[in-house]
């Protein structure tokens, strides 16, 4: 199906509403982890203080980081029996936005208080290794108490082999998930802290490329089960519809923008910089993912097409959450690139504050 079919199939009601239509009646077990949740962020609230300063905004970055990660993978998973008051957004819920972030950022901050004097890749990898398990044990929670579910094409494309009751894709999605989230958040703690981070006046343009095929290309792999890339030529094809070609260009686009705003713009701060990226990135990604999807070489799935709504961006038939979702998905990938590259040109200067 094309897109135009499917969109069509969805206002005709042909397709299900995945995006809303779903209960939201509370069980016992769910009302029970909301409330520790909750619990969670008070604690965390009045503990984390002792660890660093202006923990109240570094809160609102990391759920900020989190809840661009739920908005633009929302096709991929349901969230079930929250009740009403739970959601922000179709299956996007606050509660888990406040839980995930509680959980990670309480865990950055420990590794950050005992290892204050370890170099920032060194302390990100532990940040990786102690999270993951944890994250990975939230999710067979949350799994067991009926809570959390997978979109239909996630499960059609996973291997079929569990760990403790989830595909063992997870061990992949997690790390991915973390390393995202991590940096999106750790770039805009040199921002929080006050933490000086000196421009390189000359740009390292292949380890940039390195780093952001890297970071484009762990994601495409991840939300590979939303979107079909349809009609490139087989050799492009490296796993399943991910192709060289399209991930080639995000990749080239990224690069640019960023090594061009970095080169041109370099006394501009961390804050106007990173809106510079964005900005730089949209105005060239948008056109084409519109071009993409109109050319039939972008098909979204059933469990996508169902999280739109009529509005579509004008003159043209690219429903308007993709023109959203754009921004969102290159809003992790840049702080990604940048944290990295922060990390390593100013691995003898940075500090935590």
């Amino acid at each position: 199906m094309t897109n135009r079919e499917i969109i069509q199939g969805r206002w005709r009601g042909e397709i299900p509403v995945a995006g809303s239509d779903f209960d939201k009646t509370p069980t016992t077990p769910i009302l029970v982890f909301e409330s520790l949740v909750l619990l969670a962020f008070v604690v965390a609230l009045v503990c984390l203080p002792r660890l660093a300063r202006r923990v109240p905004l570094r809160f609102a970055v990391m759920a900020c980081g989190i809840l661009i990660f739920e908005m633009f993978t929302a096709p991929l998973w349901r969230n079930y029996r929250m009740g009403h008051w739970a959601y922000l957004f179709q299956g996007v819920s606050w509660i888990l936005t406040v839980g995930w972030s509680t959980l990670i950022l309480g865990a950055v901050m420990l590794v950050d208080h005992f290892a204050a004097r370890w170099r920032e890749l060194p302390r990100f990898a532990v940040y990786l290794a102690i999270l993951s398990p944890l994250v990975v044990g939230f999710e067979v929670w949350l799994h067991a108490i009926g809570l959390r579910r997978y979109a239909p094409e996630v499960m059609e494309t996973v291997s079929g082999v569990k760990l403790i009751g989830l595909p063992i894709e997870i061990l992949y999605y997690v790390p991915v998930f973390l390393a995202l989230i991590i940096s999106f958040y750790k770039y805009w703690s040199f921002v929080i802290g006050g933490i000086p981070v000196v421009p390189l006046a000359r740009t390292p343009w292949l380890r940039t490329l390195a780093v952001t095929v890297t970071g484009v290309l762990l994601f495409e792999i991840m939300v590979e089960p939303m979107v079909r890339n349809h009609g490139f030529p087989e050799w492009s094809y490296v796993y399943k519809d991910v192709t060289l070609l399209m991930t080639g260009f995000w990749v080239m686009i990224l690069w640019l923008s960023v090594n061009l705003v970095d080169r041109l713009l370099i006394h501009w701060n961390l804050t106007h910089r990173f809106l510079a990226y964005l900005g730089a990135t949209a105005l060239f990604a948008i056109p084409a993912e519109s071009w993409f999807i109109a050319s039939g070489h972008r098909i979204y799935g059933p469990s996508a097409v169902a999280n739109f709504s009529r509005l579509t961006v004008p003159w043209t038939e690219v429903p308007i959450e993709v023109m959203f979702a754009i921004p969102l998905y290159f809003a992790l990938v840049i702080g990604f690139i940048r944290y990295v590259e922060i990390a390593i040109t100013n691995r003898h200067t940075l500090h935590v504050r």
